[in-house]
């Protein structure tokens, strides 16, 4: 079986994406507008997506959720992202959040923590980033200190998807300071009433505003030794095993919001006259619009391949999965900006929504990872 038989989707997944698009179209869409401008958690949009099974779609049956695989879980982000990115970011975070428990949490942490997110009472966040350890995530300074059979927590989290509004959030911390770097970190799950724990204020973002990004902040922590996730030791190695899977999502937003950008461009051309005539029929804006879709469908390709790999844990998936990010997010910068251009003064109001299509498609070049970090992985995959 060739590798586009394994991630060519299926008659389900083609469903699937006409209910996700139906609901984004009706319950999200027409508030994205507003969730941007007021800088506003979409909790209409979680309600929807909540209702409709979409916002942690990847949570296995067993603990109580819709089991999507990898391609069905991107198919969501993406249909939702083509409406309001903000909104995206709920089932694409909970993937974050709780993917290290499904690769390394043993069976009672899984069945505690993917439970609640899988029928929508709680939501999941990662922390990984701090101030002074963005991409040299080996250099954390935040520490889990032994107590009996507890951990104590002390430090901060840097620019966390989703903070304040998550109920549990999957933290590394350095658990042995003299051990050797990066196999001296554990992962921990944090809740979001545990004593000590706090939020700090929301980040004044370029976009997405409508998913609050905020720092989180430990003042000795109390955590039970019974929310260690996977082996002590292993939380760098977790980290890493998961942005090589979630990064597979981001390139999916990073499609959605590029479609959403394509698709107002394409009827706006259209309709708005100049010289006499539709400015579609004008060949250098047609050539613009051929690029920008030629780029999309192999964005899109390049991520569905990523998410295959992804399914099965191919030993390429840290390639892909880096690949498939980086250009995805690369080509939605360039698409969203052509469409600007493409309204012309519209464009560049908030009349129209392609402005805040092209500020929210910038963070896909940046979060999990900055596209100068992706061509690194890519690069030491291809060197090995």
């Amino acid at each position: 079986m060739s590798d586009f038989d394994l991630y060519r989707p299926t008659e389900e997944h083609d469903a699937l994406r006409e209910a996700v698009r139906a609901v984004a179209e009706d319950k999200i869409a027409p508030h994205a507008a507003e969730v941007d401008a007021a800088a506003e958690f979409p909790q209409a949009a979680y309600d929807a997506l909540r209702a409709g099974d979409f916002h942690a779609p990847h949570i296995p049956e067993a603990y109580g959720g819709a089991g999507a695989d990898a391609l069905a879980t991107c198919i969501v982000i993406e249909e939702v992202a083509r409406s309001c990115a903000s909104s995206s970011l709920i089932p694409a975070v909970n993937k974050l959040g709780t993917m290290p428990l499904v690769l390394a949490g043993s069976e009672e942490v899984k069945r505690r923590y993917l439970a609640p997110v899988a029928s929508g009472e709680a939501m999941f966040s990662y922390g990984l980033s701090e101030r002074e350890a963005g991409s040299d995530t080996a250099n954390m300074r935040t520490r889990a200190t032994a107590d009996g059979h507890d951990w104590i927590l002390s430090g901060q989290k840097s620019w966390i998807t989703n903070a304040g509004v998550s109920d549990y959030y999957t933290v590394m911390a350095v658990t042995d300071p003299d051990g050797p770097r990066g196999r001296n970190i554990s992962a921990f799950v944090v809740h979001a009433d545990d004593e000590g724990f706090s939020v700090g204020e929301p980040e004044k973002k370029l976009g997405i505003k409508g998913s609050p990004t905020r720092e989180l902040l430990f003042d000795n922590v109390r955590i039970p030794g019974d929310r260690l996730v996977g082996n002590l030791g292993d939380g760098l190695r977790i980290a890493l095993r998961t942005l090589d899977h979630t990064r597979v999502t981001i390139g999916a937003q990073a499609v959605g919001i590029a479609q959403g950008a394509l698709d107002y461009a394409l009827g706006y051309v259209k309709e708005r006259r100049q010289f006499g005539k539709a400015i579609a029929e004008f060949q250098g804006l047609q050539f613009m619009l051929a690029d920008m879709g030629m780029k999309l469908e192999a964005a899109r390709q390049m991520v569905y391949v990523a998410a295959a790999k992804s399914e099965r844990g191919d030993d390429d998936l840290s390639f892909f999965g880096a690949a498939a990010k980086c250009y995805a997010s690369d080509v939605a910068m360039e698409i969203t900006t052509d469409a600007v251009q493409l309204l012309g003064g519209n464009g560049y109001t908030r009349d129209y929504p392609v402005e805040r299509m092209m500020r929210d498609a910038k963070i896909t070049q940046i979060y999990e990872g900055t596209n100068q970090i992706q061509r690194m992985v890519m690069a030491r995959q291809m060197l090995k």
